[in-house]
């Protein structure tokens, strides 16, 4: 088999944090703004006027019914509902657990 290069670890939050750091520097050095917005202002045009309504404004739109495929899907649903053979449950092994999270026994149950 071929070497593979080892996985790359992902960067923990001492290094995001110097890395956007760094990257705030080089904004500012180049002749960056940071403007410092009052806490409450929104970044609407309007903030005193609710959010827009985008998808409930706009009338029902009509269906276009495919009698084909209605007349399949009912077909199948009447042929599973009119076999009526019903298979028997089977028990399953289930493990009892003490406080600890340790096995203490296995017993059958029917579900």
């Amino acid at each position: 088999m071929a070497n593979k290069p080892p996985l790359k670890k992902p960067p923990d939050k001492s290094q995001l944090r110097r890395e956007l750091q760094q990257q705030i520097q080089d904004y500012l050095t180049h002749g960056g703004e940071i403007h410092k917005i009052p806490r409450g202002v929104s970044g609407r045009d309007n903030p005193l006027e609710g959010l827009p309504m985008a998808f409930f404004n706009q009338p029902k739109a009509e269906r276009t019914p495919i009698p084909e495929v209605v007349a399949a899907l009912d077909a199948r649903r009447q042929k599973t509902s009119t076999s009526g053979k019903t298979t028997p449950s089977k028990p399953k092994e289930k493990i009892i657990y003490d406080d600890f999270g340790e096995p203490i026994r296995k017993i059958w149950v029917e579900e």
